[in-house]
C-alpha cells in the first residue's frame, strides 16, 4: 500500500470515532508523521472543542517541525468557534500536508490549501477522496444544501413486510441486526418517526450500544394532531435526549400544553395535504445544526419522504421470513408509482450479513436528488 494511502486510512479511522458528536462540523482525523513514523494523532471530538489538527500537532510537539500532516478534509482557515488550523500548521513547522478532500464549506473551500501553499508548504489533495466524502456525507449535504442528511432504516421480511396483519413487528430481525441499529442511532443527531409507529410499538429510541456510553439522539415524532400519549415511553424514559413533537395548526392546544408540561417540545409547522410539511421540518432541524437524521418509521412516512426527495440513504434489513398478507404493512406504502420507469433506483449498494439477516445499504436516486 502506498505510504500516503496508509496514513490517510489511519486519519479516516480516527475521524470515525467522532461520528454523531461533531455536528455541525465534519468528522476529522489527523496524523503527524516524521520519517514514516507517527509522532502525533487525534480526532475532532465535539463542535467547539479543539480540532484534530491542533491536538495532533500538540502531541507531536517539536517533532512536528519538518513533518507531514495527514488529514481527511482541508484544514480550516477561518475563525469559528476555534482558531484556524492553517495557522497552527504553519506555526508548528509542518512542511507537507496530505488531505483527502477540499472542504465544501464556503468559508474554507480551497482557502486553507491556498494559505498553506502561500507559506511554502507542499499540499497533496485527493488521497482516498471517495472514502472521505462518504465518511462526511452528512456534513457535505448540510453545508451545501442547508438540509440534513436523511437515512431510512427498514427491517422487513423477504416479501417486503415490516409487520404482520395484526401489526406485530417485534422482532423481524435478529439481535446482531438490532445492535447495528443502536450504533446507527449513536451516530445520528435525530431519530425521526411517525405517530403510528409510536402508538403501535411504544419505542424509547435510545442508543444501547454494546460498549456502553451510547449517545441518545433527539427523538422527533411527526404527529399532526398531537396524538402522542402522555405516558409514552419516549416521555417517561430516563434518557437525557429530548423529545420533539412536530404538529400542525390542527393539533389540540390543550393536548399540546399537557405534553409540554411533561417536557415534550412542541413545534408547529405548515401542513401539506393535512399532514406536517416534511420539507419544512427538515429545514427546521438544519436550523438547529442537526445534520444527520435516522428515520425509523412506517411505510407511510417512508414513502412520503422518498416521494418528496428527502431521502439520501437506505438501510434495508432483510430477514429470512415470509409474512404474506395483502393488509400486512410494507416498508414503503403511499400511493405508489404507475409505471416502472418512474421507480426509484438504488445505487452504490453495499451488503453486510448479521447471522441470518442481510443488510443492504444504498443511495436512492430520482429527480432532483442530492448526490454528494
Amino acid at each position: 500500500m502506498d505510504v500516503d494511502d496508509r496514513f490517510m486510512w489511519m486519519a479516516l479511522d480516527l475521524a470515525r470515532q467522532g461520528r454523531g458528536r461533531t455536528s455541525p462540523n465534519p468528522v476529522v482525523g489527523a496524523v503527524v508523521t516524521q520519517d514514516s513514523e507517527v509522532v502525533g494523532s487525534a480526532y475532532h471530538q465535539a463542535a467547539g472543542s479543539p480540532h484534530a489538527e491542533t491536538i495532533a500537532l500538540k502531541k507531536a510537539g517539536e517533532k512536528a517541525r519538518g513533518a507531514t500532516l495527514y488529514v481527511n478534509i482541508e484544514p480550516c482557515s477561518h475563525h469559528g468557534r476555534t482558531g484556524p488550523c492553517t495557522e497552527a500548521i504553519i506555526k508548528a513547522g509542518i512542511t507537507r500536508v496530505v488531505a483527502a478532500m477540499q472542504d465544501p464549506n464556503p468559508l474554507v473551500s480551497g482557502r486553507g490549501f491556498a494559505r498553506l501553499k502561500e507559506k511554502g508548504i507542499k499540499v497533496k489533495e485527493g488521497v482516498l477522496e471517495h472514502k472521505a466524502r462518504r465518511l462526511n456525507e452528512s456534513f457535505i449535504k448540510y453545508i451545501t444544501t442547508g438540509y440534513p442528511f436523511v437515512g431510512i432504516k427498514v427491517a422487513m421480511s423477504l416479501d417486503g413486510k415490516i409487520g404482520t396483519v395484526t401489526g406485530e413487528s417485534h422482532w423481524i430481525t435478529g439481535e446482531k441486526s438490532r445492535q447495528y441499529v443502536h450504533r446507527l442511532r449513536d451516530q445520528s443527531d435525530v431519530i425521526l418517526s411517525g405517530i403510528e409507529t409510536v402508538l403501535s410499538d411504544d419505542p424509547r429510541f435510545t442508543a444501547r450500544v454494546d460498549s456502553g456510553g451510547g449517545k441518545d439522539p433527539l427523538r422527533v415524532i411527526v404527529d399532526s394532531s398531537a396524538r402522542l400519549p402522555i405516558d409514552a415511553r419516549l416521555i417517561e424514559s430516563s434518557s437525557t435526549a429530548g423529545t420533539v413533537l412536530a404538529v400542525t395548526e390542527n393539533a389540540s392546544p390543550e393536548k399540546c400544553r399537557m405534553l409540554a408540561n411533561k417536557g415534550v417540545e412542541i413545534i408547529t409547522l405548515p401542513s401539506k395535504e393535512g399532514r406536517v410539511d416534511l420539507t419544512a421540518l427538515m429545514k427546521k432541524l438544519a436550523e438547529r445544526e442537526l445534520t444527520t437524521v435516522l428515520v425509523e418509521g412506517g411505510g407511510t412516512l417512508n414513502y412520503s419522504l422518498l416521494e418528496q426527495s428527502l431521502v439520501d440513504k437506505l438501510f434495508i434489513f432483510i430477514a429470512p421470513l415470509i409474512i404474506g398478507g395483502v393488509k400486512s404493512p410494507t416498508a414503503f406504502s403511499g400511493t405508489g408509482i404507475e409505471s416502472l420507469n418512474k421507480a426509484w433506483t438504488v445505487e452504490d449498494i453495499e451488503m453486510k450479513q448479521f447471522e441470518r439477516d442481510l443488510l443492504l445499504i444504498g443511495y436512492p436516486t430520482g429527480p432532483g436528488k442530492y448526490r454528494g
